[in-house]
């Protein structure tokens, strides 16, 4: 005989209808970050890097997403731009929050969840 499969439980209305968009990569915001800071000080990526001890090749790879860097570089290069990793790290957090997650007065909530993908 057949097994008998059971239908999958009624979706509840809150529940969207479509999945949600994945997260963004951490090292994607990250290289975000680092490079905005580094256009609004007008810094080359040659510039920052040799502040850092990076090639300008690992730098851009960085800047760009494509390399996930470990806590002493993030600080170095950090550290070039002159920003904290507290500073970065909270530009991040920023970047993460959905806009609908601002206040009826524009402030944005305190508190909250922060996602990460690996």
């Amino acid at each position: 005989m057949a097994e008998i499969v059971p239908f999958p439980a009624p979706r509840s209305p809150r529940e969207p209808r479509h999945p949600r968009e994945p997260e963004p990569l951490w090292r994607h915001l990250v290289g975000a970050q680092l490079r905005r800071r580094r256009h609004d000080r007008g810094d080359t990526l040659t510039e920052t890097a040799a502040s850092a001890g990076v090639s300008p090749q690992y730098l851009s790879e960085i800047e760009r997403g494509l390399k996930e860097p470990s806590s002493e570089i993030l600080a170095a290069v950090a550290g070039a731009l002159d920003l904290s990793l507290l500073e970065l790290a909270s530009g991040v957090a920023d970047a993460l929050r959905p806009v609908t997650s601002q206040r009826a007065d524009g402030a944005r909530p305190t508190g909250g969840a922060l996602a990460l993908a690996a």
